[in-house]
């Protein structure tokens, strides 16, 4: 296989013309970085493993992008995963997965750090893996190879990966990074082994190093016990947070082609404090913290000059819940009055102030208006912990529509906990009176798309104990929609539950399904979050090749005394809090907005140490505004 960049480059003046977009494989963009090799001893190459139009808009990578390379003794370039019309030419050739900017081997770097938001990605990662020439397995590689570490979402239960990652940064990474950066150089210039470095990183917060822990099993295939192989090992890993949000990047990549957003992304606040039960990211990326007007104001202005984008996206989980939007959408829309800039503000909650700062930024209305209503009775969203009504989301709809919105796009979920099938049938019911709102102002040209996704229990929120629906429930649930949303006016979309299987099996394992991730790529799996080249065939038999069976991971509602395989990571929330909220879910009993009352559910007890690194205020918590203990007396996760 070749090695040198030279020998890269060359290779690929002969392939790229025969693959569809070669502009995904060539670097080059505006505003990439490019350092001198020999004079930057720490190399990192970040990869996101999915196909370059969605790697470009993961904001995660761009961040990390730009602070390491803000260091001047290390670097940072970036790698996707090639589509299979390019793999096949690479694997002809000889040519290596290699890094955008320079064209170097990923195996050349010191390290490469993945991102996997979502667990669709992980046979992408062990296929990016093979493509370097790297060992799969972490304990298979020695000092000749980089560290390869993984963050994002999915690293929360990071076990069925284990095998294959060194490390996992659990939490946000804009100042662990640079910990490990340092760490790595250190390493270098002490010549340390492998094992050493991997010592050195179990003791940074927030690290998760699997090589010091060995899980045990019961009789029946549950988890007994997370045994720590390495003193130094903690118990539990406490998610890092970064206690004030740094500045924004700006200088971001611009790509030549096209992706999936073309646009200039602002992370206004993160975090939720709204407590849906089905929402991981809700409950992980507590607590809540927001950058100013100002700064949102000066980091577009920069972000506009230096890309020459014509779309500013304004980023958060619930964008109308920041404190001072009303304020910001006023201040985007004056300032750049004139300039033929659409802004775009995702994740709006169902109020009429989500109509009001649509209207106020003037958006392209043909593109619709979208709603999130999850569930379409009000005894499933009180389960769900989505307290809206009927009635309000249709004055809702009413308002989107008098405005001139022509389409409304509801998204549910069906699998829900509790749920029948005549709450599924409120999906078509609800859909058309939707429909109907929008004809008495719009006639004919009202419509209403309906994206039905079945709900997967996750870790780390109250519902990570429920079974996840059966594939006979969920079929029947699909083929009562196509029947009842049929008629003009109305679009149905759904997932086929096969894909629902395997995000649980990956989302909901232990490390034992590891075996069944690397089964399953050797048999074809990759790009399992694209229909078109998902093999659930070849999941099922990495099942039985591994001889484990796969309604274990599905159908079993787990009892709450059940050690479940991601109770040593450690996400702030205590385990009596989400306990407590599932049995409130059973009973139909409901939660408010933690603005309104605090549930003590133990993000601020265990992050008080970090509540002088900005205004309280910015904190939405009333622990915040109470004795919060000091951050020696952080609360771990119980049980």
């Amino acid at each position: 296989m070749m090695r040198t960049p030279e020998e890269i480059s060359a290779a690929l003046a002969r392939i790229l013309p025969r693959v569809e977009k070669p502009g995904r494989y060539t670097g080059g963009e505006l505003n990439q970085v490019v350092k001198d090799w020999a004079r930057t001893p720490v190399r990192a190459a970040f990869v996101f493993p999915d196909l370059y139009d969605l790697g470009m808009s993961n904001l995660g990578l761009a961040v990390l992008y730009e602070i390491v390379n803000r260091r001047p003794e290390a670097l940072a370039e970036r790698a996707y995963s090639p589509w299979p019309d390019m793999e096949r030419e690479m694997r002809q050739a000889g040519v290596p997965l290699y890094s955008l900017e320079t064209h170097h081997a990923l195996s050349d770097f010191d390290l490469i750090g993945f991102s996997i938001p979502y667990e669709q990605l992980y046979t992408n990662l062990l296929n990016v893996l093979d493509l370097a020439g790297l060992p799969l397995r972490a304990a298979e590689r020695d000092e000749r190879h980089p560290l390869v570490i993984a963050g994002g979402h999915a690293a929360m239960n990071p076990e069925p990966m284990a095998d294959f990652v060194d490390a996992f940064v659990i939490g946000e990474g804009e100042e662990v990074i640079e910990e490990i950066v340092e760490a790595l150089g250190a390493a270098k210039r002490e010549e340390l082994s492998r094992l050493a470095l991997l010592e050195r990183l179990v003791r940074l917060p927030g690290v998760y190093v699997p090589r010091f822990y060995a899980p045990r099993y019961n009789e029946d295939g549950t988890v007994r016990e997370m045994e720590r192989t390495h003193e130094a090992a903690p118990q539990h890993v406490l998610k890092r947070i970064v206690g004030a949000l740094p500045p924004p990047p700006t200088k971001l990549i611009v790509p030549y082609i096209d992706t999936v957003h073309n646009r200039f992304p602002v992370e206004i606040m993160r975090g939720c404090t709204r407590g849906c039960r089905f929402c991981q990211a809700g409950m992980i990326t507590r607590p809540v913290r927001e950058r100013s007007v100002a700064e949102i104001l000066a980091a577009i202005d920069e972000g506009l000059r230096v890309t020459g984008y014509e779309e500013v996206a304004l980023l958060s989980l619930s964008s109308s819940d920041y404190r001072h939007i009303r304020e910001l959408v006023t201040a985007v829309a004056e300032r750049y009055a004139g300039r033929h800039l659409r802004i775009s503000l995702p994740s709006l909650r169902i109020e009429s102030v989500s109509v009001d700062l649509m209207e106020a930024l003037r958006g392209n209305r043909s593109s619709g208006f979208t709603l999130a209503p999850e569930a379409a009775t009000e005894r499933m969203r009180t389960i769900i912990n989505k307290a809206i009504s009927d009635e309000q989301l249709l004055a809702v709809t009413r308002e989107i529509f008098r405005r001139g919105w022509p389409t409304v796009k509801l998204y549910f979920m069906i699998g829900h906990p509790q749920e029948g099938l005549e709450d599924v049938r409120a999906i078509a019911e609800l859909s058309k009176r939707v429909l109907r709102e929008g004809r008495q102002v719009l006639g004919g040209r009202a419509e209403v798309h309906a994206g039905v996704s079945t709900f997967v229990p996750k870790p780390h929120t109250p519902f990570q104990w429920v079974p996840l629906d059966s594939v006979e429930s969920i079929r029947a649930k699909q083929r009562l929609l196509m029947d009842e949303m049929r008629g003009r006016g109305l679009k149905l979309n759904w997932n086929p539950p096969e894909a629902t299987q395997m995000e649980a099996w990956l989302s909901r394992g232990d490390r034992r399904i590891g075996a069944v991730i690397e089964a399953a790529w050797r048999r074809g799996a990759r790009f399992d979050a694209w229909q078109d080249q998902f093999k659930f065939e070849a999941w099922l038999e990495a099942f039985r090749a591994c001889g484990l069976d796969p309604e274990f991971y599905l159908h079993r509602e787990r009892p709450i005394d059940e050690r479940l395989p991601w109770e040593h990571i450690d996400s702030g929330l205590r385990k009596r809090f989400l306990t407590e909220d599932y049995l409130w879910s059973l009973e139909g009993r409901p939660r408010v907005d933690c603005r309104t009352r605090c549930y003590a559910c133990g993000i601020m007890p265990a992050f008080a140490g970090l509540r002088g690194e900005q205004p309280r205020e910015a904190w939405f918590c009333p622990v915040a505004k109470r004795h919060v203990p000091a951050a020696s007396e952080a609360v771990p996760v119980e049980g």
